[in-house]
């Protein structure tokens, strides 16, 4: 390959992983998720909600630390720092939930959230003894939820998925086992509708 076609998959997949990075994924599934699920206009304001615990407040938790110096960026690549991180999400989503049950959330995407939850407890369970994609999961995790929630055509969007993926290997951040665990992890969240 080239140096020249090396720069552009590099930038590429440098693209692909920053436009479908978790925060993007999660702000426009959690408001098809919860529109899905109410029916209505309100569905969007809980989806909103889940968008902000599960990835807004998350995202701006990374900002603030790399801002202070901690991480160089918003991969944190190195998986021994990304505990604090697990934590502020489970929290967050925690949170969230609590508050959508005191508000009558609709089940679909409450069930969302709680299945987030506990996606995140795989990810941190795993990441002690190695490393996996969380934005292979993530992204994952939104359209086997919009699925679920929504229509099984959204099954269609795994090639966003794949591209997420691709993207992480293709920067070496994430080996191909990496990524594909993440994404069974995300896929695996549909498992909290048998039970909702």
């Amino acid at each position: 390959m080239s140096t020249t076609t090396t720069a552009e998959h590099t930038t590429l997949a440098r693209t692909v992983t920053d436009v479908l990075q978790p925060r993007n994924a999660l702000l426009a599934g959690m408001l098809g998720i919860g529109l899905a699920a109410a029916g209505d206009w309100t569905g969007l304001l809980w989806g909103f909600l889940g968008a902000l615990c599960a990835g807004l407040i998350p995202a701006g938790y990374i900002e603030w630390e790399r801002g202070r110096g901690t991480w160089g960026d918003r991969h944190v690549v190195d998986r021994t720092k990304r505990a604090p991180i697990f934590f502020v999400i489970l929290g967050s989503i925690g949170a969230g939930s609590v508050v959508m049950v005191l508000g009558n959330a609709p089940g679909g995407i409450l069930v969302a959230m709680l299945a987030l939850w506990v996606m995140t407890i795989g990810l941190l369970a795993v990441n002690t003894v190695w490393k996996i994609s969380v934005d292979s999961a993530v992204a994952s995790a939104v359209v086997a939820l919009l699925a679920v929630v929504h229509s099984p055509w959204w099954l269609a969007a795994y090639t966003l998925t794949v591209a997420v993926c691709w993207s992480r290997v293709a920067l070496g951040y994430h080996t191909v086992a990496q990524t594909v665990a993440g994404a069974a992890l995300g896929a695996a969240t549909t498992v909290a509708y048998a039970f909702g």
